[in-house]
């Protein structure tokens, strides 16, 4: 059996629900204070473990981070389903971005739900869900989204970021600055601002390197500067999308090796330590139930091994699926428990052997995240 999806008081669908309930004078999961102005500051792979493994270079934020100030990321633990999350207020199985890259049924392809995104692939029906930022509207409250200025075009972005003005800028202390200046122009509003350097140094030189620990220097020096700015009626909550594990080399499994594994396979999806594989349509009954019943002889006792059915009922891409959204979700599913990555050396890209940092399971380093509160939201 698969272990059902860990509940907490709050998960990421609560976060921008609640900055609008807030604005509006309404009762809100998080229990924010009322508000005229609301700023969201998500810190791509900012795991609570990792933080506190350096407590020393995080001076404001490692000792806000306690039980209390900590929730757990939703399944997969991945940038594409946990973002559209946050910005919808709804779960994976309800949104539709079900991983980091999912079978796409009516084109017989997998697409990168990140950078994927063509004329196939149209945003504004794939991501099925409403934002945050056009119930907002709704109600007459501007958003803003502040980012770097390469994602304002992208797919990604009219998926999940639609109903907000974009604003580009550089680096963590300009996006920081920006959302200061738009809080000084407005007299109501919501400002969600993404951070992805933490996630990008993870994914090329690891948690451990010193540059991980450096870009979190930076980024607790320029938290620490912009809360000093809130005034009355002004409150910022900080969170993560997800944690990050480093996997060294040796620990990569290539598991098309074993023919057994992939018999019947059509698609590989997902990503390292979360893969969704898909069997050819004609495969039989018999056939799936033995490649499922080899990958957890084999991976057992490393990985969550699951079908469909059996992740859906454990909750693990939200309270329910729905029935459009279901085919996207691989036949296996295949979640690390250990400190291992999945690769299929079949690839024509191997490029992704060269990420130290990983994310997409359920282990706690990349499950836990923080929900940190400055200004207003702090009473």
């Amino acid at each position: 059996m698969l272990p059902a999806a860990k509940s907490h008081r709050f998960s990421l669908a609560d976060v921008l629900p609640s900055c609008l309930s807030a604005i509006l004078g309404e009762q809100n999961t998080l229990g924010l204070t009322r508000t005229q102005k609301a700023v969201v500051l998500l810190v791509d792979g900012l795991g609570t473990e990792a933080v506190a493994a350096r407590s020393g270079h995080a001076r404001t934020l490692a000792p806000m981070i306690t039980r209390s100030t900590t929730m757990r990321a939703g399944f997969p633990t991945t940038t594409a389903s946990s973002l559209a999350t946050l910005t919808t207020g709804e779960q994976p199985g309800t949104h539709g971005l079900v991983g980091y890259s999912v079978l796409d049924t009516a084109h017989d392809r997998v697409v990168n739900q990140l950078s994927g995104w063509d004329a196939r692939l149209d945003p504004f029906t794939w991501q099925r869900s409403r934002t945050v930022f056009e119930r907002a509207m709704d109600a007459s409250v501007p958003s803003f989204v502040v980012a770097s200025e390469r994602y304002r075009s992208t797919g990604f972005t009219s998926a999940v970021l639609r109903g907000a003005e974009y604003r580009g800028a550089a680096d963590i202390e300009s996006r920081l600055g920006t959302a200061r200046s738009i809080l000084d122009s407005i007299t109501t509003g919501i400002v969600y601002v993404y951070a992805p350097e933490l996630d990008m140094t993870a994914h090329a030189e690891g948690l451990a390197s010193d540059r991980w620990t450096r870009r979190l220097e930076t980024l607790d020096g320029a938290v620490r500067d912009f809360a000093a700015t809130l005034r009355a009626g002004e409150g910022m909550l900080l969170t993560a999308d997800h944690g990050i594990v480093d996997i060294p080399q040796h620990a990569h499994v290539l598991f098309d090796e074993t023919a057994a594994l992939v018999d019947g396979i059509r698609f590989v999806a997902g990503e390292p330590r979360c893969l969704q594989l898909y069997f050819e349509p004609d495969a039989s009954m018999a056939l799936r139930s033995r490649v499922v019943e080899r990958w957890r002889v084999d991976e057992g006792d490393r990985a969550w091994v699951g079908t469909r059915d059996e992740a859906v009922a454990a909750g693990w891409f939200g309270g329910a699926v729905d029935p459009e959204v279901l085919p996207r979700i691989g036949d296996i599913i295949v979640a690390a428990r250990k400190n291992i990555a999945y690769y299929d050396s079949r690839s024509p890209d191997q490029g992704g052997r060269g990420m130290i940092g990983q994310h997409g399971s359920l282990s706690s380093a990349e499950t836990s995240i923080p929900l940190l509160r400055f200004g207003a939201f702090a009473a």
